[in-house]
């Protein structure tokens, strides 16, 4: 027998469905609230509203559980690539090996940009953020496939998802390259994903960058734990656009929008800010530490502690074994880093933050990573943006797929004046 749970509003009971997904989440369906009971919920922020059923990602914050369509992330980690990562998370399950080829090709045909796209680069000027170019030409870029602007369509859509996830990258190395005045490179088809990402970032004319394995790893690595994390703001918002029917690239260019935000995808951008001010002061990262801990300074730790996961992140613990690699391959001698494995060690044996579980999470390690590597941090964001595409790919496909979406379209509580009228400009006070 399906289970209920009762609402008494004005001494009148409301029977409401009770929702229970395959790993026991438990939700109460109101969709019939407003009529039946001419009352709404209210939850400012979402935080405890489940805006859609979704079969791509499961998070178990209070256990540190993060999976892609059932599979653990530390398995995807141990064994996947980014590319195929992202078909799972697209299409539902593991592509075969047919299948993972005809996917890369897609992203390899797929990764050049019109030339004409150039002149859209020409238009900003050298300050410009990445992120305002990124989500830009992503809504340009569809202008020049043909149909795309036509809506989802399943026949074209495996071609406009290898589309959006190749020319993305393609985008954002082509905007590092414009702010600082230096030649495009164009991608190389013998270059996998990642690789042919930092080939067009650092390669120049005349010289080929050095795509050291490990570096190459560390970036596939990032893009694939950052590929989905169920719906948080991006996310959402992406569901949102797609709701109305707006074609896949209009919705991630709203998707990067959203992710542009400090308290959502430049959160690794705050990591270096913090360090950077940490270095200016002439600590080690002792001193901040204390003030952190000190409840009358504003001092706060950033990349420690996660608004879902109530443990440590999943992600951390995979990124801190490749973030250890590359600081020894790299050999760089930077006192940011150096502070930052500081905070990192008094962190984690800290009662303070022990017991808070202020553990440093995934933001922590990558933005560490990516100053390694060189990628400066207004770029930050944009890598996470590139990491995050299949995720929003998945929950726009599966949008459109669902039969019974409506366009999405959440109430208020109205708290402004009630009635009153026009008042002509000569009488007004």
């Amino acid at each position: 027998m399906a289970k209920t749970a009762i609402l008494e509003l004005d001494g009148k009971k409301h029977a409401l469905p009770v929702v229970v997904g395959s790993e026991g989440e438990v939700g109460v369906d109101i969709t019939s609230l407003r009529r039946d009971a001419g009352a709404i919920t209210l939850d400012d922020g979402y935080a405890n509203t489940g805006s859609c059923s979704s079969a791509i990602t499961f998070i178990d914050g209070e256990k540190g559980i993060l999976r892609y369509r059932g599979i653990p992330i530390e398995e995807l980690a141990e064994n996947s690539t980014f590319v195929e990562t992202a078909c799972l998370l697209i299409y539902g399950k593991l592509p075969t090996r047919k299948q993972l080829a005809n996917f890369s090709d897609l992203l390899t045909k797929n990764e050049m940009l019109h030339e004409d796209m150039k002149y859209h680069f020409e238009g900003f000027p050298p300050s410009a953020h990445p992120m305002a170019i990124l989500s830009s030409m992503i809504n340009a870029s569809s202008c020049f496939q043909p149909g795309l602007l036509e809506g989802y369509n399943p026949e074209k859509f495996d071609l406009q998802a290898a589309r959006l996830m190749s020319k993305v990258r393609t985008i954002a190395a082509f905007a590092y390259r414009k702010s600082l005045g230096l030649p495009a490179i164009y991608p190389k088809p013998t270059y996998k994903y990642s690789a042919n990402f930092l080939h067009m970032m650092f390669s120049e004319p005349y010289q080929d960058y050095d795509l050291k394995p490990e570096v190459v790893k560390a970036l596939d690595l990032i893009f694939l734990l950052h590929a989905d994390h169920e719906q948080n703001c991006s996310t959402s918002t992406v569901r949102m656009i797609a709701s109305s029917r707006s074609n896949l690239f209009a919705c991630a260019a709203g998707g990067v929008c959203a992710l542009w935000g400090p308290l959502h995808g430049g959160a690794n951008q705050a990591v270096i800010e913090m360090l950077e001010s940490i270095h200016r002061e002439g600590d080690d990262g002792t001193r901040f530490i204390a003030q952190a801990k000190d409840k009358s300074n504003n001092k706060r730790l950033m990349g420690f502690g996660h608004r879902v996961y109530k443990n440590y992140d999943p992600r951390a613990r995979i990124i801190k074994a490749q973030c250890d690699k590359i600081l020894k391959v790299m050999k760089i001698s930077d006192p940011l880093l150096d502070i930052a494995q500081k905070l990192e060690e008094i962190a984690l044996k800290d009662d303070y933050f022990i017991s808070r579980k202020l553990y440093p999470n995934v933001d922590f390690y990558s933005g560490i990573i990516m100053r390694a590597i060189g990628i400066p941090v207004d770029m930050f964001t944009v890598i996470f943006a590139i990491g995050r595409m299949p995720g929003w790919i998945a929950n726009y496909k599966e949008v459109m797929d669902e039969a019974t979406t409506r366009i999405y379209r959440p109430r208020q509580i109205y708290t402004g004046p009630t009635l009153t009228h026009y008042v002509p400009i000569g009488e007004r006070k």
